[in-house]
């Protein structure tokens, strides 16, 4: 029997099952031990001690302990640095591999090469398994040999590479090791506090995950093209959160999407690895347009109208509906991330990293590499993004997408009577109709804080530095 000893480092695949690296481990003939690091790199950097992602991550560490238990394991868990701990702890139990999943992020493959010189001081390997796409890399390139930076011809590439092998799920036989099995600390002994996750509905670990996910795939996965870009209806999969934290495999999603016949939302998936390789291949896009020319761009410098956006009280019902929904729970229907986006940048001529920053402080499915790519697609400076005179019209795509004004109805009560007709532009009822309705606007609701059709006037004329490289 070998003898020889392996750690798998578990970051953002809290899961037991199809898991690269976990399977690497145990195929070696090693025994395995499991942990997490509480980096407190990123949780020091957190606004918050009310941080659901804290929470959820916990309470899936709770879950993924207990499954690890059943099979003869369990899970280490540490507070303190990564590079610090990974390697002590690697040290300390004598392994001959430290197995984790890649990361994309430019900080955490800064993270990752420290900890692997702070393991080779001690003669221990670190081994990268790729696990959170399925394809990364040199995987899917041009025919110059170059990454891609337009999505179309990305998608049919990777379409035409993916095998059944691609998607299949990783085996998860071999030995587990118990270690120093302390349980998964509580909120308060890593400086947090616990959040309103029940109460919200959201349900964390791989149990919330597969709840999730086979409602979805029971009979929306097929409808998801046709109702994904209505918020007040149930068609999306609102599986971001566990695809963030990994309490379910990119690989099933995948192979249920082809066998359904859910194109569209394969799409979406396929999105997810693009901007893994966008983040992996070009990391000025942290801080910087992927398109330098639109670095040019001069912003306007408005807080008041900043805040307005935030708070959702811009005076625009959609908007208002989106940004209240985000602050409340912590996740936003992308069809609304899109219009609100463009809103910040293209109506108010604030800086796309503004809202990509709130985004990330709120969002529970925070992703840097999806974040900052849908900030820069909404505001043109981005690969593949919406051509700068693209400007969306928030009144029409309220009417559009939001027709009966339920979602509005919903997250800006105050707006609640008033008839559809007016609904998605209420500055249009005369006073007295407004008296009626006790909804006068600028007492009751805002004014809009800008006239779109200006608004948009400014935005080509802002955008006129850029022109010649479009």
């Amino acid at each position: 029997m070998n003898n020889e000893k392996a750690l798998v480092w578990f970051r953002r695949d809290l899961r037991d099952n199809d898991h690269a690296a976990l399977s690497a481990a145990l195929a070696d003939g090693q025994a395995v031990y499991c942990a997490f690091v509480f980096d407190s790199e990123i949780l020091d950097a957190l606004p918050s001690k009310h941080d659901r992602r804290v929470h959820f991550i916990r309470e899936s560490l709770l879950e993924l302990d207990a499954a690890l238990r059943a099979k003869g394991g369990g899970l280490i868990v540490r507070h303190g640095r990564a590079t610090e701990e990974i390697p002590g702890l690697a040290h300390q139990l004598g392994v001959k591999t430290v197995f984790a999943n890649r990361d994309y992020e430019p900080a955490a493959k800064r993270r990752d090469a420290e900890v692997a010189a702070r393991l080779a001081a001690f003669g221990i390997a670190f081994v990268h398994m790729k696990d959170q796409a399925i394809f990364d890399g040199h995987e899917v390139l041009t025919q110059a040999g170059k990454p891609f930076s337009v999505f179309t011809p990305y998608k049919n590439a990777w379409l035409k590479r993916l095998t059944a092998a691609d998607c299949a799920s990783w085996p998860d036989q071999g030995r587990y090791a118990g270690g120093e099995l302390a349980g998964v600390p509580g909120l308060d002994e890593i400086g947090f506090k616990t959040t309103d996750l029940a109460e919200l509905g959201i349900r964390p670990g791989m149990s919330g995950a597969r709840a999730l996910w086979e409602e979805f795939a029971a009979g929306r996965i097929q409808r998801y093209g046709a109702l994904r870009d209505f918020p007040a209806i149930k068609g999306v999969s609102y599986l971001s959160v566990h695809l963030r934290f990994g309490t379910l495999s990119i690989r099933e999603l995948v192979r249920t999407a082809l066998a359904s016949g859910a194109d569209t939302w394969l799409s979406e998936l396929i999105w997810r690895d693009f901007y893994f390789m966008i983040l992996d291949h070009f990391p000025h896009v942290v801080g910087h347009a992927f398109k330098p020319d639109y670095d040019a761009i001069q912003w306007e410098s408005w807080s008041a109208g900043y805040a307005a956006w935030c708070q959702g009280r811009t005076g625009y019902p959609l908007v208002d509906a989106g940004m209240r929904q985000l602050n409340h729970c912590g996740w936003m229907h992308n069809r609304l991330r899109m219009i609100v986006a463009s809103f910040l940048t293209k109506d108010l001529g604030l800086d796309w990293r503004l809202g990509e920053k709130y985004f990330a402080e709120q969002l529970n499915d925070f992703d840097l590499s999806a974040n900052n790519g849908g900030w820069q697609w909404a505001s043109s400076s981005g690969c593949d993004a919406q051509p700068y005179f693209r400007i969306f019209n928030p009144v029409t795509q309220s009417e559009k997408f939001d027709p009966e004004g339920s979602f509005i109805r919903r997250y800006v009560p105050e707006l609640a009577k008033l008839a559809n007709k007016y609904i998605h532009a209420p500055w249009q009822m005369g006073r007295g109709e407004q008296e009626a309705l006790g909804v006068v606007i600028g007492r009751d609701y805002p004014a809009p804080l800008v006239d779109h059709g200006r608004a948009r006037e400014k935005t080509l004329a802002r955008y006129a530095v850029v022109k010649k490289a479009v």
